[in-house]
């Protein structure tokens, strides 16, 4: 080919590249003018046929958008034959290229689900179902009202039916709540069930959104929560110890650890204040057990009475007034042998004071005595130690003082004073702050109760106050009469209650049983006991030449029946002793009888002024003789009296009713013998 031919052809290709550019932009500058138009135009031609559709709400149900020349159309017919006459009507407009139909049907829904979800900073998706009842744009408006300004919505719910009464308050109540969580939060209704899931933006965020969800709409209730705390750049974790109570400041890791360091300040100051301001957060290393952490910082606070146990960046410290010097090496060993993996040890910055107030305590349970709080030195711990023990039977005694500087004076003997009235409650405390001891309980014994405020006023030492609250429990129920005979009958079977010789002072052994019979006798009011009690066996005579070696033989207590052991008839009482016999005889004083579960008392009864044994008359020569020298260590002549007289007034102090109990004759040497009278 000639190069001119060349040269023009090359010239022609060129110009219709150069043209390209002009051309794209030809054709992009009508499709941007003329789409909007043509879009307006499919709208517009479609709208007449969505008006047509309008529901009770007021909202048409069918929903049409132009995507290029087609027509898209969405929403849910109520029925088949509506949703086919709105496609047909869309069918026969001109100018779509096509329909595109996404209606479909309006179904009941089970469960009935909806949710919204944050998919952005100012976005939220809904999807699930939304009630038929109520329309798109007004649940829309609601949902909008409870999430910040600008955020836009993406509503893909479907109307549906079987949504709960009231379901626009628990979605916008829902709604709310996503403004307190990230991106990626989630909230749910679930028929009548609301959940909520997602990261706190903040801590006041997640405070909030605790807040919130302890008061749901009426109607609704909170079901699945899993809300993330946010993290925090510096985790802290203090306890704040006082004489007011403990205050906890800083952060738990989740709402578990907070609750468990609650439990714990509660456990240390039985009675005080706790002051919560944990807030929830995240930021603690995960090589560190929250649990174990909480735990570690209540031992060192168990050693302060006033101070801060403080955890931050990883190191542990506690300052402040130790309880007493020991606490100082105890801290010290804690912090060396018992930190948690991952916790540094930090200061121990404790000072050793007197303590103000003073404090010890004695406690009473079924199960044991404990002491607690502190006590001068090792001698007072003793002292009231031995003023316990002997008082009880099968509890142990459970020592967890401490010794420290302070205490009041005369410490030692107001425990003391107190241990037998504490020991003697069914349960019950003894609290000695400084020089004031308050005691307090429950006693199986109205009278016992009663008289608890004046014994502790007498045995309180000079300078000491004290105040006694002690209630009685309340009796039980009346029961049957034949079955309280055979009970009791069968309770005194079982018995063998001897005094020492030539003493009138109940021994241990007589409690156990003469509290059963007194809980019996007050179940039952028809129950009538009679009590006989034994005299000594008569000492042998000394052979001639030989010294009266003194022998002890144990008095006896028969076993109880309605009648005694050892003559096999009921012992009768006499209604009517000698009117001449007891004006002429003076009473024989008794020895005071033990309170209700007290320990056994060695101390000698009093012995009364001579008396006859009953029944016997002595000739008016026989006043003036003397005593013979032999029979000088004799016991009392009236020994079964005063006997059975202590047994009366134990059981009558337990709350046998005084016509109830009665005084037998006495019986032979051996147990105590009991009757069931008619």
């Amino acid at each position: 080919m000639p190069l001119p031919d060349v040269f023009a052809q090359g010239l022609r290709s060129a110009g219709w590249l150069a043209g390209l550019p002009a051309l794209a932009l030809i054709w992009a500058s009508a499709t941007l003018y003329a789409a909007p138009q043509i879009a307006e135009t499919l709208e517009a031609a479609g709208a007449r046929v969505a008006a047509g559709t309008a529901t009770a709400t007021g909202e048409p149900w069918l929903r049409l958008e132009a995507r290029g020349r087609d027509l898209a159309a969405e929403g849910e017919a109520p029925d088949v034959g509506e949703r086919e006459t709105v496609l047909a009507k869309l069918a026969a407009l001109e100018g779509p290229r096509r329909i595109v139909s996404e209606v479909g049907l309006v179904e009941t829904a089970t469960p009935f689900q909806w949710a919204a979800i944050r998919t952005g900073t100012a976005r939220v998706a809904l999807e699930g179902s939304r009630p038929v009842e109520i329309g798109r744009r007004a649940l829309e408006a609601r949902i909008t009202g409870a999430l910040a300004p600008g955020t836009y919505l993406d509503d893909t719910a479907r109307a549906a039916r079987g949504a709960p009464p009231d379901f626009a308050s628990a979605a916008a109540f829902l709604a709310a709540r996503l403004s307190g969580l990230a991106k990626g939060g989630r909230a749910a209704v679930s028929d009548t069930v609301l959940n909520l899931s997602g990261e706190a933006l903040d801590v006041p965020a997640y405070e909030a959104l605790r807040s919130a969800l302890a008061n749901p709409p009426a109607g609704f209730s909170i079901g699945r929560i899993e809300i993330v705390p946010p993290a925090v750049a510096q985790f802290r974790f203090a306890v704040e110890k006082s004489a007011r109570g403990i205050v906890l400041d800083g952060f738990a890791p989740s709402a578990a650890d907070r609750e468990a360091a609650l439990r714990a300040a509660a456990e240390a100051v039985p009675g005080g204040t706790v002051q919560d301001r944990l807030l929830t957060a995240r930021g603690l290393d995960p090589a560190i057990d929250p649990k174990a952490l909480i735990g570690f910082a209540f031992k060192l606070a168990e050693l302060i009475q006033a101070g801060t146990v403080t955890f931050a960046e990883d190191t542990i410290a506690v300052t402040g007034d130790a309880i007493d010097a020991q606490a100082i090496p105890d801290a010290a060993a804690l912090m060396r042998e018992a930190r948690p993996a991952g916790v540094k040890a930090g200061r121990v910055a404790l000072a050793a004071r007197p303590l103000s107030p003073y404090r010890v305590a004695i406690r009473r349970t079924p199960e044991a005595v404990t002491l607690t709080g502190h006590l001068p030195d090792d001698a007072t711990r003793e002292r009231v130690l031995a003023a316990l023990r002997p008082r009880l039977f099968r509890e142990p005694v459970v020592d967890r003082t401490r010794l420290a500087d302070g205490a009041p004076p005369d410490l030692g003997t107001a425990l003391a004073a107190a241990a037998p009235l504490v020991v003697n409650l069914a349960i019950g405390e003894v609290t000695v702050s400084d020089r004031a001891l308050t005691l307090t309980g429950e006693s199986l014994y109205r009278e016992a109760a009663a008289r608890l405020p004046d014994r502790l006023a007498e045995a309180l030492p000079a300078g000491w106050t004290g105040q006694a609250a002690v209630s009685a429990r309340q009796p039980a129920e009346t029961r049957d009469p034949a079955a309280c005979r055979a009970e009791a009958a069968a309770t005194l079977d079982r018995a063998s209650l001897r005094f020492p010789a030539g003493s009138a002072t109940l021994a241990p052994t007589f409690y156990p049983v003469l509290d059963a019979l007194a809980a019996l006798a007050k179940a039952c009011p028809t129950l009538r006991i009679a009590v006989s009690a034994p005299a000594d066996p008569a000492k042998p005579k000394p052979a001639p030449g030989e010294g009266a070696a003194p022998t002890e033989t144990p008095t006896a207590m028969a076993a109880p029946h309605e009648a005694p052991a050892a003559t096999g008839s009921a012992p009768k009482p006499n209604p009517k002793p000698d009117p001449q016999e007891s004006s002429a005889k003076p009473a024989a004083k008794l020895p005071p009888a033990p309170e209700p579960h007290a320990a056994a008392k060695k101390a000698e009864p009093a012995k009364p002024a001579a008396a006859k044994p009953a029944g016997t008359k002595t000739p008016p020569t026989q006043k003036a003789e003397k005593k013979p020298k032999e029979a000088a260590d004799d016991p009392p002549l009236d020994l079964p009296r005063l006997r059975a007289q202590a047994v009366i007034e134990y059981l009558l102090q337990a709350g046998v009713r005084p016509d109830q109990v009665s005084a037998g004759p006495d019986a032979p040497a051996g147990p105590v013998a009991f009757a069931l009278l008619p």
